[in-house]
Parts: structure tokens; sequence; C-alpha cells
């Protein structure tokens, strides 16, 4: 056996002994009721919970809305900053200009441009879309800049002995040395996307599982709210597996 696939088979068992040491944990502390069940549920309270919701459909139907919002979001965040990041990244004049502006407006909250976004389009659908393709656009732009800024100078001068366009350059030699980069960027812009879209059913009242979740803490149904946190960490958790999985298949041609 290799050393390298042993290392992975290590840190796969490794993750799965801390996953099953914090439900232990859980488990003690909710039957030892060291958290009055009422903010901490049993597991198998949760997972009866969790059953009920996903055959009854009200899961079931939270979770398309808020997995639609998510990857619109995404989608629109990832092509504006692909880009938005590389006409900037492919010129340091325009890196110079607006590199400050950008560090700027990056450290912002998507939280703290709702209130701009409900006076612009109000408490609906549109709102919540646009906050969340906002939020998670940055990772990606940022990322694309990195990734055309830095392409290897023998690049270009390539591209200057075949006489490539500027445009040629980014598509052919610009854009694949900056994909690594962008991948990543893309990764974490998932994770943002399913948190703000998220922050942002609770605020706008919008269907999907963060309206969920708010309803059942509001109603202190502590298992349903759980269950609706578990199904949220399951959607992320899938959604990162498949961005992983793509991001190994398209760059392969990286590996030895």
């Amino acid at each position: 056996m290799n050393a390298r696939p042993r290392i992975q088979a290590t840190g796969v068992v490794e993750s799965l002994l801390v996953f099953l040491a914090i439900m232990a944990l859980w488990w003690l502390a909710s039957h030892q009721e060291w958290v009055s069940k009422v903010f901490l549920p049993t597991p198998e309270a949760t997972l009866a919970s969790l059953k009920e919701g996903l055959f009854d459909g009200a899961l079931v139907g939270n979770s398309i809305d808020t997995i639609n919002r998510m990857l619109l979001g995404w989608l629109l965040a990832s092509l504006f900053g692909i880009a938005l990041g590389a006409m900037i990244g492919i010129s340091a004049t325009a890196r110079a200009w607006l590199q400050p502006t950008l560090e700027f407006i990056r450290p912002l909250p998507a939280s703290a441009i709702m209130p701009l976004a409900i006076s612009i389009f109000g408490l609906n659908a549109s709102m919540v879309l646009f906050v969340v393709a906002f939020g998670s656009m940055w990772p990606v732009l940022l990322a694309t800049v990195h990734g055309f800024a830095t392409v290897q100078p023998r690049l270009r001068e390539v591209a200057d002995a075949l006489q490539m366009s500027r445009a040629m350059f980014s598509w052919k030699i610009a854009l694949p040395s900056a994909m690594p980069d962008i991948l990543a960027g893309m990764r974490l812009s998932m994770t943002v996307s399913l948190i703000i879209a998220v922050v942002g059913e609770m605020i706008a009242s919008q269907s999907g599982l963060g309206q969920a979740v708010l309803l059942a803490a509001r109603s202190f149904r502590a298992s349903e709210l759980f269950a609706g946190v578990v199904l949220l960490g399951a959607i992320g958790f899938a959604a990162n597996a498949l961005l992983a999985l793509a991001e190994r298949k398209l760059l392969r041609w990286q590996r030895p």
C-alpha cells in the first residue's frame, strides 16, 4: 500500500473517531441533563424530528428553497467574481487603482449591507439573492485577482513571443494558471453563500431552512431546531465534497 492512500485512510478514520466522540458527548450531556432538554435535545429526539420533517415534506421543501438560493447566489458571485477579477488581475494599472477600494469593501460583513439592500429591494427574495451574491463574490474575486496577477513571468514572455493579444493571453495562459486559486475561492464562496442565504431567510422571512430554524427557536422546539442545523451541516458538507471532487478532476493535469 502506497504512503499517500495510507495517510488518507488514516485521516478518514481519525475524522470518524472525532465525530463519534462529539456524538457521544452530545448523547451524554443531553441524557444526563447537563443542559436542559429545552435547549439541548437528545440525539434520538433530533433524529426523530429530522425523519418526521423529511417524510412529511416540510424540511424537504425548505431545503430545496435554501439550496436554490445558495446555488443561484453562488453562480452569480462566481460569474461576476471571475470576470471582474480577471480584468483587474491582468492589469497592473487596474490593480494599483482598485486594490485599495477592494480592500476597503472586502471586510464589510454581508449583514452590514442588508439595510441598504432592504431599502432598494424590500423584504423579498430578490434582496436575499443580492446579498448572497454580493457577500459570496469576494472570495472568488480576490482569488482570481491573485491568480491572474501571479502568472509566471516566463509565461508572459512566451505570450509576447507569440504576439498574443491580452484577451488571448488571459484565456489561453492566465486562466489555466489561475485556476487553482479560482477553484479555492469558489469553494470558500459556496460556504459563504450558504451562511448568508440562511441569515437572509431569517431576516426577510423567506421560506427555507433559515426561517424554519428561527421559528423552531422562537417556539422552543429544540429537536426541530437541531434537525434543521444538522441538515444545514449536511448540505454544506455535501456541497464542499462535490466541489472538492470537481477541483481534483479539473486540476488533474497538475499532478505528476
